[in-house]
């Protein structure tokens, strides 16, 4: 039987910085990937201090590179699609797209969320000329014209406040929603131009905007900027497992990556449900990394 001290599932900053923390703890650990991480589409990730620029491809494979060093830690590039763990076992199952079965003492499940969008064609542009998160792509965008497109006025009034720190030349699109006369107000005292009407396409070449088609048929001229998508975990593990959830949709823990549910983990942005950054996520999986390395420690001592 594959055994091991613990099974985390997904190589993204979460997954590889806990399993680098558990391989140098001498535990025995099996890490799962498929490539699906939510940067593949980015030319370059930001805000990681000695990695600022790097593609998140690098980043990635230096990652992987340095958990090869150490002989407890297996990678497996394939897709978890089913976890259980029955009531007379001590050891969570996982199964594998190509039916390959492993077992753990523990779970981390630190997959990521992936994003939605209600804009045609926005893939085009997403990761190239059009972001989600100013303090990793803001600079690079500085003192263009920009457009904040989102669909509350919630989000719109954030990031619009957010991106006039690195350029006042600035357009927000509601793609249809409304904006009370209070929200609006405040963004046109900028200079800042509010349209609410839906949006029909994006135009570019090779993933670089150029403009925004209204359903009037108005072109509005812009290079870059950031749009607010929404969130979802790409799979239902952390319900297969019981796991509790918060009234937002959040994975309850203490804190320090243990779920309610003894032997599960969390780290990353599943955690949550929402986005995150390269160091935060790190973070998350290194506390997860101590809480399970201390859980095994007392358990088996």
């Amino acid at each position: 039987m594959n055994i091991f001290d613990c099974i985390v599932i997904g190589a993204g900053p979460a997954g590889m910085s806990a399993s680098l923390t558990l391989g140098r703890a001498r535990r025995k650990i099996a890490i799962f990937d498929d490539g699906t991480n939510r940067n593949r589409v980015t030319q370059e990730s930001h805000g990681f201090i000695t990695r600022d620029g790097i593609t998140p491809h690098e980043f990635k494979e230096i990652g992987i590179s340095e958990l090869r060093r150490y002989p407890s830690i297996s990678f497996y590039k394939t897709t978890i699609i089913d976890i259980e763990k029955s009531e007379n076992s001590k050891l969570f199952t996982v199964e594998t797209s190509d039916k390959q079965k492993f077992h753990a003492e523990k779970i981390l499940l630190a997959t990521g969320v992936q994003e939605e969008f209600s804009v045609p064609n926005i893939k085009e542009y997403y990761g190239k000329s059009l972001f989600s998160c100013p303090y990793c792509d803001g600079w690079e965008l500085r003192d263009q014209p920009l457009v904040v497109i989102a669909n509350s006025e919630e989000h719109a009034l954030h990031m619009a406040k957010l991106v006039f720190n690195w350029s006042n030349d600035l357009i927000v699109l509601t793609n249809g929603a409304k904006l009370s006369l209070v929200g609006a107000n405040e963004l046109i005292q900028r200079n800042i131009k509010v349209l609410t009407e839906s949006i029909k396409s994006l135009q570019g070449e090779n993933g670089v905007l150029k403009g925004i088609e209204l359903a009037s048929g108005e072109i509005i001229p812009r290079t870059g900027g950031f749009v607010v998508p929404s969130f979802y975990r790409p799979n239902k593990f952390a319900e297969r497992l019981k796991c509790e959830f918060g009234e937002n949709g959040e994975v309850v823990t203490d804190g320090n990556g243990r779920t309610t549910q003894k032997g599960v983990y969390i780290g990353g942005e599943m955690e949550k449900g929402g986005p995150s950054s390269l160091m935060f996520a790190v973070a998350d999986g290194s506390k997860a990394a101590f809480s399970i390395n201390t859980d095994i420690t007392v358990e088996r001592f």
